[in-house]
């Protein structure tokens, strides 16, 4: 159930969600998993069959992507559970919840249906990651509206870039297509999240300053509980698909800074003046790590590179 100050600006903020569910219904096209599944290059699997990565001509740091994509939307359920207990079941509210989670759902299934089809990962070490990955339910949990607002907002538009920077180092233009398709609608996700916290700024300024640190500052993927995740995170940082970088450059900056026009907002509380000012500085510290640590990989990449003959 949603908590009492959370449903005041839920039904405040009623109109707004009915306004930005129209825009995404409108903006969004159906599609169809089935018709982006590469069915002929798909055969039986043998009771004995054993994986090889040769089994498809896929760069590791690129399987490590996938892996944790599409086992980050298998953990649907969980999103949901924790969507609805923000936003509730009723209105448009709760019709935002089901389309979203109808939509993710799609995502899921065609990601993975492609990669059984083309073989890409181990199936038996997936399906094993997948069954402890649900079972363990991990998953961010935001207290109130306005930090899962900031939150999701950050989450989807991390994710789309994921996705889109997973299947532009495809070979394979099949698995490009289903990656962009996926990371278009991830865009769309995170543009309602994005305009739905800017009304809330509009109404309570200093709450969602305040939101805005502590779900930048906690930030953590959806997919921390896969499986190896560590692993896999440095893999996916080292190939450049998504890295401290790309999350200053590409969603701290262009979202905080410039779309929420973080250093210029107005009327805030002395607390939420604290808050500002912890995160620009922690902003700003992210950009020179990230910068510093993209530096290194190019360097290191540099070196590896055999000497002309």
């Amino acid at each position: 159930m949603v908590n009492t100050p959370d449903q005041d600006l839920l039904e405040t903020l009623e109109a707004t969600a009915q306004r930005l569910l129209d825009r995404h219904l409108s903006a969004t096209k159906e599609w169809f998993p089935h018709t982006l599944v590469p069915w002929t290059q798909a055969e039986d699997y043998e009771p004995d069959y054993e994986w090889e990565p040769n089994d498809a001509a896929i760069p590791p740091a690129v399987r490590s992507a996938l892996f944790v994509n599409v086992l980050t939307e298998d953990n649907l359920p969980y999103y949901f559970r924790d969507i609805e207990r923000m936003f509730g079941r009723d209105g448009a509210w709760g019709e935002w919840v089901r389309r979203w989670t109808a939509e993710e759902g799609r995502h899921g299934m065609v990601i993975n249906t492609y990669l059984q089809a083309t073989r890409a990962i181990d199936p038996v070490e997936l399906e094993r990651a997948r069954m402890i990955q649900v079972q363990t339910g991990a998953v961010p949990e935001p207290p109130t509206m306005a930090e899962g607002l900031a939150y999701v907002s950050l989450q989807e538009l991390a994710t789309r870039i994921s996705h889109f920077n997973t299947g532009s180092m495809l070979t394979d233009e099949v698995g490009k297509k289903i990656m962009r398709r996926v990371a278009s609608d991830e865009n769309h996700h995170f543009l309602f999240y994005r305009d739905a916290l800017t009304a809330v700024m509009e109404i309570d300024p200093s709450s969602a300053v305040i939101a805005m640190e502590k779900q930048t500052t906690d930030f953590a993927m959806p997919g921390v509980g896969i499986p190896g995740f560590s692993g896999h995170a440095k893999a996916i940082a080292d190939a450049g698909i998504y890295d401290l970088a790309i999350h200053h450059d590409q969603i701290l900056q262009p979202v905080i800074m410039r779309d929420w026009a973080l250093e210029s907002i107005e009327g805030l509380n002395a607390e939420a003046e604290e808050s500002r000012a912890r995160l620009v500085k922690y902003i700003g510290r992210v950009g020179k790590v990230g910068r510093r640590l993209a530096a290194r990989r190019e360097e290191k990449a540099a070196q590896l590179e055999p000497a002309p003959a």
